[in-house]
């Protein structure tokens, strides 16, 4: 007489492609999260602040003084880069007048990409003589 076969449960399986889809679904969403600009623009003030931070993930944060008229507290605008070269542009300009363009990218997902939603693509010197 044949004994009939344990039957197998495809519990193990469903798991696994379960944890594999939402794998998946975190992946798009970060990397559609991290190349698609939300917008992009321009700011113009001096460099105070730049540093290349974080335990894991390491960052270049900074911070541009926007000073609108003599008197008046300077706007302070916060923004990141991963991009070594950019750096190297911005850490050149420091407390000189620049304008910086940037991309902002809303709903990142975690701050090892960047403490801010604003990332520096490019850094230019601004002549004062004109």
């Amino acid at each position: 007489m044949d004994t009939p076969e344990p039957r197998r449960s495809g519990w193990k399986r469903k798991v696994v492609l379960a944890v594999v889809a939402f794998g998946g679904v975190v992946a798009l969403y970060t990397w559609t999260a991290l190349h698609l600009a939300y917008s992009r623009g321009e700011r113009v003030g001096y460099v105070q602040k730049f540093a290349h931070r974080g335990w894991v993930c390491k960052t270049w944060e900074g911070e541009l003084a926007i000073a609108t008229v003599p008197g008046v507290a300077p706007e302070k605008f916060y923004f990141s880069t991963r991009s070594n070269p950019v750096a190297a542009q911005v850490n050149d300009m420091l407390g000189k007048r620049v304008r910086i363009r940037y991309d902002q990218y809303k709903f990142v997902p975690t701050t090892c990409f960047g403490d801010t939603e604003y990332f520096v693509a490019e850094a230019q010197p601004i002549d004062e003589r004109q």
